[in-house]
């Protein structure tokens, strides 16, 4: 085994790590903070807390269906599949000092438990999926405090404005059979990233960086949600139900606009990726411009071209595991860059697709049986990581989810077009 969790030594640092941003993302919060006004897409901060430890006792120590966990009301709370997310508010929750108990002796007992353990390559995946999952509740932990409008969480800042040479315009890509997904063997994947795969493309440009929020802000100034022929079907009934006029983090003032930044609001920037868009806004946009999103796979033989992302030191090369604090001007890190210029394929912002969220051929369900399967379908694929994400999550065959309408994640988008054969 290679990488960076080659041991059990090095996946209990990034554990404990793990666990140390997480609870950093609540310790600030009042106890009216953690229980958060019932959303469709939020949960009770004091629930999340109480799952995250849950599922990591669900795969490193109880091991047989009938292990018992060490709070007999533990699968009532915290089964995030048994426990329907509407009924999470309704829940007689153990308190904050209960439920930050059990997470310690859920990590206590874990780690101690590795230390006696035959590290394999199975043993490796049970530890990583539980690691991975840590880390996404991290992020999601982050973006829910910005959709509260709450301070920023330790270790977020406001970056400058800032420019490098890099000028723009597009990477194209030759038509041709490319390999996406990955086959199970050295490093982790979830199961929605196997089995490795061909796919034939016609020749294709990719944008070389990310839309801008001065370029939305064209598109919105210009009429672009009024215009219903650049939004889809399905964008329109949202536009309808939404009664949006511009991205959702922003408002006019004084004949500008204005952004929220966690619990302030900022001036656009010129170079700053737009973020906290939907799928069908950043359809419109493409079409707007003569444009498209581009399909989940043209991202990723965009993004395998690109070197291996670092996120500190001085090879540094984007922006993710929380290194910069923030969101970076769109044209940042061109050391990072695939082949012919693309920018920030990984890092910096969640990147939506025109793709639907499907099992590859061949996909077999893994260890965490819910993960992927429920959400076949229904929801659209996102590339890339953002400036939140871990380390164990940015990677060029990563496939993360969403239903379309969804805006509050760390997401933004580039624009393709097709090419001449």
């Amino acid at each position: 085994m290679k990488g960076p969790f080659e041991t059990p030594e090095a996946v209990g640092r990034a554990l404990r790590r793990a666990r140390t941003r997480l609870l950093s993302m609540v310790e600030d919060l009042t106890d009216g903070q953690l229980a958060v006004p019932p959303s469709p897409i939020l949960n009770p901060f004091l629930w999340e807390l109480g799952h995250v430890a849950w599922f990591a006792e669900r795969f490193l120590l109880r091991r047989g269906a009938g292990d018992p966990s060490l709070r007999a009301d533990a699968d009532r709370h915290w089964d995030s599949i048994a426990v329907a997310h509407q009924t999470r508010w309704d829940l007689d929750l153990p308190s904050r000092r209960a439920t930050l108990d059990y997470m310690q002796a859920v990590l206590d007992q874990s780690l101690e438990r590795m230390e006696r353990l035959v590290w394999s390559p199975a043993e490796r995946d049970r530890h990583l999926l539980v690691l991975a999952h840590e880390e996404q509740h991290v992020e999601a932990f982050a973006y829910m405090r910005q959709t509260l409008a709450y301070p920023p969480p330790p270790g977020a800042r406001l970056q400058a404005e800032g420019h490098s040479p890099h000028q723009g315009g597009e990477a194209c890509f030759p038509k041709g059979t490319y390999t996406i997904g990955c086959d199970p063997g050295e490093e982790f994947v979830f199961d929605n990233e196997v089995p490795a795969h061909g796919c034939r493309l016609r020749p294709f440009a990719l944008s070389c960086t990310a839309v801008t929020e001065y370029q939305f802000r064209d598109f919105v100034e210009e009429g672009g949600y009024r215009r219903r022929d650049l939004w889809s079907e399905a964008g329109r009934r949202w536009l309808e139900r939404s009664r949006a006029t511009h991205p959702c983090r922003w408002r006019a003032e004084a004949g500008s606009w204005l952004r929220q930044d966690w619990n302030r609001w900022e001036p656009l920037q010129e170079r700053r990726p737009v973020c906290h868009v939907n799928a069908f806004e950043a359809e419109a946009w493409c079409r707007w411009a003569g444009r498209r999103l581009p399909t989940e796979a043209e991202w990723e033989v965009a993004a395998r071209t690109c070197p291996p992302p670092v996120a500190r030191g001085a090879l540094q090369n984007a922006n993710f595991d929380f290194a910069l604090g923030d969101l970076v001007s769109v044209d940042a890190f061109p050391g990072g860059a695939s082949s012919g210029g693309a920018i920030q394929l990984h890092g910096n912002l969640w990147e939506w697709t025109s793709t639907d969220f499907h099992p590859y051929p061949g996909f077999r369900i893994g260890l965490y049986r819910e993960y992927s399967q429920p959400w076949f379908h229904d929801h659209r694929v996102l590339r890339g990581g953002s400036w939140a994400s871990g380390a164990i999550l940015v990677r060029p065959s990563l496939r993360n989810f969403y239903r379309p309408q969804r805006a509050d994640p760390w997401c933004g988008f580039r624009a393709a077009r097709d090419l001449g054969e």
